[in-house]
């Protein structure tokens, strides 16, 4: 009997009688929730983790769901190493260098001081050893970690009161995440540790003298220019900070292989998307500002001397004592290395000369 004539006329209880696979493989259904360490009203990173439920529900013709919860929903942002690990949630999107505190190793899911920028964070995770050795480090906190997207290179934060010296530094209460508070405490700055969700009220308080999000949309959304107008660039210790999502490993293992491929595939478009975003909306957001009446001021040479030079200190220090940092350290400043010898020949000097141009 023809193929075709068979499935039109015996059905589906024919089509497996007859010993021909039905087309499409029945998945089940899957219901997870995702926490989120960053504010609702952040489109730009909090919407990355709603694009990547959106695709997920999409590619799984509905069969997996992802609801995205904001800080305080269900655990607070800073909370959600420890809720995917004990799976509270199957599944988070953070910074992960929010959690030095318990390795500083988990700096490099994000970003170093003086390190790489977003391209080359894609270049080292995706194609270099980054994925592999970040696994490896996480596995041992029962965490499978995905790219969830990269904000570029950061701006310096808001002050109030313009850094014309290393000297203006001394004593300056800043929120400042990760492993930026590290470097900024060697030059005299008294690093703060706040959530997104807290930074304005700390600011107009007087809690803290200075403060760094993300660049120009975020933080006009955040309001922080109304409170600090002065705003310095460029954030050295974040030249291309990348998120991650992360799940619960017994929880990625207990998909399929096709839900799987459906995870990673979000992740991907997920984090495209974010830096797209950023990309296209900081031009216009920078605009407003500075016609609002913020300041915008460069860090001065001998601050970012001075950080660099406590950068290499900070390093080398922890490399010391910490054999998983090291490990880690060591193959990403080598791809450092050798990714900025190319950069100088071709991004480098091309952005140099386009930015001198009348456009």
């Amino acid at each position: 009997m023809d193929r075709r004539s068979l499935i039109k006329h015996a059905g589906i209880a024919g089509v497996l009688a007859a010993g021909v696979a039905p087309a499409v493989h029945a998945q089940a259904t899957i219901r997870w929730r995702l926490a989120s360490s960053f504010p609702k009203a952040l489109d730009t990173i909090y919407g990355a983790a709603e694009i990547f439920a959106k695709q997920v529900g999409a590619m799984s013709g509905g069969k997996f769901q992802i609801s995205v919860a904001a800080p305080g929903e269900i655990v607070p942002a800073f909370g959600v190493d420890d809720a995917v690990r004990n799976r509270t949630v199957e599944m988070c999107h953070t910074a992960p260098y929010y959690f030095v505190g318990k390795n500083e190793a988990f700096a490099f899911g994000t970003a170093v001081p003086f390190g790489l920028n977003s391209r080359q964070t894609n270049g080292w995770v995706m194609e270099g050893n980054g994925m592999k050795l970040l696994r490896e480090f996480y596995a041992g906190y029962n965490i499978v970690n995905f790219i969830g997207g990269n904000t570029g290179a950061q701006m310096g934060g808001f002050w109030r009161k313009e850094i014309k010296s290393l000297a203006d530094l001394k004593g300056q209460k800043m929120r400042i995440g990760g492993f930026g508070g590290r470097v900024m405490e060697r030059i005299g700055v008294v690093p703060q540790m706040i959530p997104g969700g807290e930074i304005y009220q700390a600011l107009e308080k007087g809690t803290i003298d200075a403060a760094e999000w993300v660049g120009p949309y975020d933080d006009e959304k955040l309001g922080l220019a109304k409170v600090a107008p002065n705003y310095a660039y460029p954030g050295f210790w974040e030249g291309g900070a990348g998120l991650e999502f992360w799940i619960n490993n017994a929880a990625f293992n207990e998909l399929s292989p096709e839900y799987k491929a459906i995870v990673e595939a979000a992740a991907s478009h997920a984090a495209t998307e974010m830096q797209a975003r950023y990309d296209a909306r900081n031009p216009a957001a920078i605009k407003r500002m500075v016609a609002s009446g913020t300041k915008l001021f460069r860090f001065p040479k001998d601050v970012m001397e001075a950080a660099f030079k406590a950068s290499q200190e900070v390093y080398a220090d922890i490399n010391a004592k910490n054999p998983a940092f090291k490990k880690i350290h060591d193959d990403y400043m080598a791809f450092r290395r050798d990714s900025n010898l190319w950069f100088r020949f071709s991004e480098a000097t091309f952005d140099d000369f386009m930015q001198q141009q009348r456009l």
